[in-house]
């Protein structure tokens, strides 16, 4: 997969992590957090756009937070939200 095609991978993966919250679904949080982890270690080794790179290493230290401090909130899962529509966004820029 290029840049592109797993910033919108994990983008989707974000949006579903996001519904999930919201449901209380913990067993599928942590299946889907796992999975958007691996996506982001891919998308390390990728060649990217010098334009995308500064929105990717702050998605990168937000997630890692994210991700050690999954709550099943309404703000947790906003900020996961809101990842998503940003990579939604920039990975035209990928």
């Amino acid at each position: 997969m290029n840049a592109r095609e797993l910033t919108l991978n994990i983008a989707v993966n974000l949006g579903r992590i996001g519904r999930l919250a919201y449901e209380g679904r913990v067993d599928r949080l942590h299946q889907f957090l796992e999975e958007t982890e691996e996506y982001v270690r891919e998308l390390e080794k990728s060649p990217k756009s010098p334009r995308f790179e500064k929105t990717f290493n702050n998605f990168k230290e937000d997630f890692t937070e994210l991700k050690n401090d999954a709550r099943l909130d309404a703000l947790w899962a906003e900020m996961i939200f809101t990842w998503a529509n940003i990579l939604t966004h920039r990975a035209q820029l990928a």
